[in-house]
């Protein structure tokens, strides 16, 4: 479906929920409602004519666009292009994670050594690849539906392969606040999805207590990373003195 067809299917549901006819829009735009019906219907039109219909219906354009961006479809993952593009740059990565996390721009350059100008300029190129839209004062709305990930096997996942999984379990996991558990158990191949899908309610659930505390002081928050991982596996020296 094409922007232009996605913005008259918006004012298509304004008409509606405004209780606005064919016949009294036609009044409105000084046209017979059989053309009014057809210029829908064919959903196509120019914008001058788009214009002229959010006037009559007294709906602000910019709204209207902000609907059907709003309506795009997230993303669930990057293309191998746009996560290379994401992970060439380490400061681009590190923006990319904040604004996953909902960081502010302010939040950015109080924590890290990067300049507004220089994280604005970051947020643009993340704006180019489709992963947020920039919204005016440097405010932006993330384009990825809340299931995104990284590409299992794509440049970020490698990244951190490479350079994070060691600093991560490196550390002593002895805090009250903190866990690291191995469990290792064979059971029934129908069950392991169910396990799965626990794992990743208690990833959502941590998503989405960070969103809520936002609200909560800095001296009352503490910065966690949450790493669930579930995989038919068995430790290379062991596989190596099977039988």
């Amino acid at each position: 479906m094409t922007t232009t067809a996605k913005l008259i299917s918006v004012l298509k549901d304004e008409l509606k929920a405004a209780h606005v006819t064919y016949a009294e829009l036609g009044r409105r735009l000084d046209m017979a409602e059989s053309s009014v019906k057809r210029m829908f219907a064919k959903a196509d039109m120019p914008l001058s004519r788009i214009d002229a219909i959010c006037a009559a219906l007294k709906l602000d354009f910019s709204e209207l666009a902000r609907r059907v961006a709003d309506a795009q479809p997230l993303l669930s993952e990057l293309t191998l292009a746009q996560e290379k593009a994401v992970v060439g740059d380490r400061k681009l990565l590190l923006v990319a994670i904040c604004v996953l996390s909902h960081w502010t721009l302010e939040q950015i350059t109080q924590n890290y050594l990067m300049s507004e100008a220089e994280t604005i300029k970051y947020l643009v190129q993340l704006d180019r690849l489709g992963f947020i839209e920039l919204r005016p004062m440097n405010r932006y709305r993330l384009k990825v539906a809340k299931t995104f990930r990284w590409r299992p096997h794509g440049p970020v996942m490698n990244f951190f392969r490479d350079h994070a999984l060691n600093d991560y379990f490196a550390g002593g996991f002895d805090r009250e606040d903190e866990s690291l558990v191995l469990v290792h158990g064979s059971i029934s191949k129908s069950l392991a999805p169910l396990f799965v899908e626990r794992l990743q309610r208690v990833a959502q659930d941590f998503a989405q207590q960070h969103l809520a505390d936002q609200k909560l002081g800095e001296q009352h928050r503490e910065g966690y990373t949450l790493l669930l991982a579930m995989r038919s596996w068995e430790f290379a020296p062991f596989q190596q003195i099977r039988r």
